[in-house]
This record gives structure tokens, sequence and C-alpha cells, in this order.
């Protein structure tokens, strides 16, 4: 899953960003009201952290700018007012969520697995790929019947597979959606995390779920076993 800070606090976003990426989540970062609308132009997230005080504007403009080009990217306000007013302006124009600050990050990686939950059961609740099945809400995967024991970048490895289930991705592709866009491009991570998965769908399917694609990348589908 991948996920968006707007915040000009730039020691509070790096702080968030670590955080999240130790628990599995691709995390992108910017400081600024406009950046953070060309991030979401050229990128697709599962939730936008959006702080209210921005150096070029307000989040509320950002806000009210993406539900208007019907952007529906689940939206939590984190900021360090308080007021009963401001929250209502924020969910009217459409946030998911209010988070005041100082943040508690258990509390907030909770609140957006729950406004990720509640988006998905709207789209795309079950995933189902040649005898795998995925519940992204849940964090559940099982194949042929037998749940699979994945850690979070594993789960989050094999959900990106099944949901562009039959088409090459490509390591970069990979990589920008589970780590994000800071990422060293020569790293064997990603064969690394396929090499683990294969051998644990393996140990209940005798179909090879994940296949090579020379010189394009992976597809998960496609058996050729």
């Amino acid at each position: 899953m991948k996920i968006l800070i707007v915040e000009d606090d730039r020691i509070l976003a790096k702080n968030l960003q670590k955080v999240l990426l130790k628990d599995g989540f691709a995390v992108d970062t910017t400081h600024a009201k406009e950046d953070g609308l060309v991030e979401t132009e050229v990128n697709e997230y599962d939730c936008i952290v959006l702080d209210i005080n921005l150096p070029d504007g307000s989040g509320f403009d950002l806000l009210s700018e993406l539900r208007r080009t019907e952007n529906q990217t689940p939206i939590i306000i984190v900021t360090a007012r308080g007021d009963v007013e401001d929250r209502i302006k924020g969910l009217n124009l459409g946030a998911d969520d209010y988070v005041p600050k100082p943040i508690d990050s258990y509390e907030l990686i909770a609140r957006i697995r729950a406004v990720i939950r509640r988006n998905s059961q709207k789209s795309l609740p079950v995933i189902s790929v040649n005898g795998l099945t995925l519940k992204p809400a849940e964090h559940i995967a099982v194949v042929n019947d037998q749940p699979l024991d994945l850690t979070a970048k594993e789960f989050a490895v094999l959900e990106y597979l099944a949901q562009h289930s039959g088409q090459a991705i490509t390591r970069a592709m990979l990589m920008e959606h589970i780590w994000g866009s800071d990422f060293d491009t020569f790293s064997n991570v990603i064969d690394v995390y396929i090499s683990n998965l294969r051998r644990k769908l393996e140990k209940h399917s005798q179909a090879r779920l994940i296949t090579t694609i020379r010189g394009k990348g992976y597809v998960l589908g496609k058996d050729e076993k």
C-alpha cells in the first residue's frame, strides 16, 4: 500500500515516513500544497496524510481540489488545530478522518488501515487468481485453501502482482509502488522477495504462479511449470 504525506514539518514527515516504511507501506513525502497536487496527478495512492498549514496555501484547498476532480483517495487530515470547526470543515470537504497533533504514530497507522479498508470494501475486496485468493482489507492470502504466512512487504508485492494478473510488472514498477520513490534501482531486493513468494506459494501449489518474462518483469497467473 502506498501513502502520500503532505506535511510542511520536514522532521515530522521524515519520522512518519520511517514508521510507515517499517510497517510495510510505501511512502512518498512532500511539503507544499502544489507539490502534493502534482504527486497525486502522477501517482496512485491508497491514502493521503494531509497537514492543514502548508507554506503555499491550506491543506483544505488541496483537499477541496482533489475532491472536485473526483479523486476519491482516502484522506486523513493531520494538524495542530484541534478546533471542532476545523474538524467539521475537513470532514465536510471530503476528508475520511481527522488526527490532531501531537501524533501517536501507531494510532495513525491504525486509522490509515481503517480508511483503506473501508475504501477497499467499496471497490475490490477480494482478488482471485488461479487458486490464489487475496483479501487486502484483512491482509489474508490463501492458495488452494491453505493460508500463507507473509510479511507485510511480501503481501504488498503479491497484492500488486495480483492486481495486474496476466501483465508483466517490471522491477522498477514494484520498487516504485512498494518502496516509494526513494529506492536503489540496482538493488536485488525484488529478486529476494519474488524468490520467497515462489517458495511459499509452491509449497501449496504445483503451478508456478509467478513467472519471469526475460527483459520485461514478473507475471502472476501464467503457469509455465
